[in-house]
């Protein structure tokens, strides 16, 4: 055997031997790739997905459909090459979307409690949106270490009152602690278990993006509305918070008359607050694709995304730009009447 045709022997065991490693060896990126597309006004295994109770409802043959993206672990190298390089899919490194610190469960029971609060806030934005009166209740979500509060509230409870006076909503709640000063005392009142209490925390002090110091507790909250109509929506494996928009206009067709679609394939995304403030998602790319590929003819694009969705919409669909669940009704009356909708612009 020649010199030549040794170290090509050898040159080639090897290029085989790093393919071979490149095709089962994990790297530590994860892949965005286009999920499923649900339609707000249709069925999911059975069941509406949204149920609407206490008020007549009405139909629409059209289509709102909110979009997820599906997330491939364990990629090899080949993979991750080949995504990097391929449009509908995004390579980012894993701890994006699974931080070291908290354990692959505890993502996923997160981002399922973000889809309860995007339905919750759906569902306040909705009717906020036709006036229907509602009772707002104030949760403890969470207590800090080491706080006023630790040891003396607890998750779940609802704070009903701060130095007597009554809470109506998380921000009046803060609001209420902010007439002190940290280190002075407040009165909190709250139901636990249906059972009534009163606890005086002396409160601490926080410093918020601008400099300033203002007085807390040491509680995360979270807010429930109560309404005389009752909003169900039936999703299951499904999480994150981006689908609030579509949620809110899904429930806003079921209850006025007409339709807000006019028979169309219109798909969206976006988070959503209880004053209708349309907020940014992650993975736009990868939902105009999924959401064309079932046949969208519109996508409603969160104004902040704007610019990143038009790097490479998919051929056909119309890009309409939204920073507000009533500017999002705006462009669906648009749509119907056939005038000119807010585009998108980087």
């Amino acid at each position: 055997m020649t010199r030549r045709t040794l170290t090509l022997l050898l040159a080639s065991v090897l290029a085989i031997g790093l393919t071979l490693v490149a095709a089962v060896a994990r790297v530590p990126y994860v892949a965005l790739a286009p999920g499923p597309t649900y339609n707000t006004l249709d069925r999911y295994e059975g069941k509406p997905v949204i149920m609407v109770t206490g008020r007549p409802t009405f139909e629409d043959t059209g289509h709102l459909n909110m979009t997820t993206i599906s997330v491939v672990t364990q990629l090899t190298l080949v993979q991750a090459l080949r995504g990097w390089f391929q449009h509908d899919l995004a390579v980012v490194p894993r701890d994006v979307i699974y931080p070291p610190d908290r354990t692959d469960e505890e993502v996923k029971a997160e981002d399922q409690e973000a889809m309860r609060e995007s339905q919750d806030t759906a569902t306040t934005a909705a009717l906020s949106q036709l006036g229907v009166p509602g009772v707002t209740h104030v949760l403890v979500g969470s207590v800090t270490a080491k706080a006023p509060a630790d040891g003396q509230l607890r998750k779940g409870d609802e704070l009903t009152t701060i130095d007597g006076t009554k809470v109506t909503g998380a921000k009046q709640l803060r609001e209420l602690i902010g007439r002190r000063t940290p280190g002075q005392p407040v009165r909190v009142g709250y139901l636990r278990g249906g059972q009534a209490g009163e606890v005086t925390l002396v409160t601490s002090s926080t410093s918020d993006p601008d400099g300033a110091v203002r007085p807390v507790i040491g509680v995360q909250t979270t807010e429930r509305t109560d309404y005389p109509i009752k909003v169900t929506i039936s999703l299951k494996d499904v999480g994150g918070p981006s689908a609030g928009l579509m949620f809110a206009l899904g429930i806003l067709d079921k209850l006025e008359p007409g339709s807000l679609t006019n028979g169309r394939f219109i798909a969206g995304t976006g988070t959503i607050d209880g004053e209708g403030q349309v907020g940014p998602i992650g993975g736009i790319q990868q939902k105009l694709i999924g959401a064309r590929s079932k046949g969208a003819e519109v996508f409603l694009v969160p104004a902040a995304n704007c610019a990143e969705a038009l790097s490479g919409p998919p051929k056909g669909l119309k890009l309409v730009k939204v920073a507000t669940l009533k500017g999002a009704l705006t462009e669906l009356d648009r749509l119907r009447s056939g005038a000119a909708t807010t585009p998108c612009t980087g």
